[in-house]
């Protein structure tokens, strides 16, 4: 069995907040994110972890930012342990492969999601509206569908245990001002662009993804993830059948298995089957050995 992190306790580390996957520790200068086991489904964190997901990501994330550079600067500083600070060293072992030491910025106060496939919330809002963000598609689009061009729909940042809200574009220039939400929409499709391009020749689909930016010595960075399993929706590209929903790399497996349930989508959450938990585990490493090439 793969070495599980839940949740980390490094005493010597001024720890500055955990989401619901990441632990984030404060260096002064820099920040220390770990990437740990833990999944969410409906915003809920579940009570069983995922062995390897965090590598998983940090590796998925690292490979990625470097695809990117020449689109936009990222974060990083050091995906290798022996760069960190010396009060890191201690911890190396929970800290191997899943972690990145990264620059300090000012999150940009938006989600920063790309659709070039129509599914999930925006197929919702397409069925109800037909248009997705207050952008209007063309009419008879069935789920699944490609869209002949990739869309920018933006959303709020929830507080933990609370949903995003999809906003329009006039809403994030509110929040941002015009310049960087120009800037950060043309970014966000430049790189969604590139990335599908380079996941179509591995066999995968990638339908939509979220970003977040920050801003670093007065610079738009990228900063958190970077196209996961997490934050995007990778569909196996043999498979794809537009129609329906797809198959996929991501947690969508476990989500269809949570819909299954009797269960109101709030915590606690209830109790997940140990093959849920491994086949969920096995999607997650095929999506990285896929994509670049190098499982654990």
């Amino acid at each position: 069995m793969a070495n599980l992190v839940l949740t980390t306790d490094f005493p010597d580390l001024k720890l500055a907040g955990r989401g619901k996957v990441r632990d984030i520790y404060d260096l002064g200068d820099a920040l220390l994110i770990v990437t740990t086991d833990r999944i969410s489904a409906f915003d809920v964190i579940m009570n069983e972890g995922i062995p390897d997901k965090g590598y998983v990501l940090t590796q998925i994330s690292a490979f990625w930012f470097r695809q990117m550079e020449d689109i936009i600067p990222n974060h990083i500083i050091s995906t290798d342990v022996k760069d960190f600070p010396a009060e890191c060293q201690k911890y190396a072992a929970d800290l191997e492969g899943r972690s990145m030491l990264v620059k300090k910025a000012t999150p940009l106060p938006a989600e920063c999601i790309v659709r070039g496939y129509i599914s999930g919330s925006g197929w919702k809002d397409y069925k109800a509206t037909g248009a997705i963000c207050g952008i209007q598609l063309p009419a008879g689009l069935v789920e699944s569908d490609k869209l002949e061009e990739p869309i920018f729909t933006p959303s709020t940042k929830a507080e933990l245990g609370t949903h995003d809200e999809n906003i329009s574009f006039e809403k994030m220039i509110e929040l941002v001002g015009k310049e960087t939400a120009e800037k950060v929409r043309d970014v966000t499709i430049a790189i969604y662009k590139r990335a599908r391009d380079i996941a179509d020749t591995k066999g995968i689909i990638i339908a939509d993804t979220k970003f977040e930016y920050g801003i670093y010595n007065g610079e738009l960075i990228i900063i958190d993830e970077c196209m996961t399993p997490d934050s995007s929706r990778f569909w196996p590209k043999d498979s794809y059948r537009p129609g329906g929903a797809q198959p996929s790399f991501d947690k969508q497996f476990l989500r269809d298995y949570l819909e299954t349930l009797d269960w109101n989508k709030t915590a606690p959450a209830p109790p997940l089957p140990a093959e849920i938990v491994q086949r969920t585990g096995e999607k997650y490493m095929e999506a990285l050995v896929k994509l670049t090439g190098k499982g654990k």
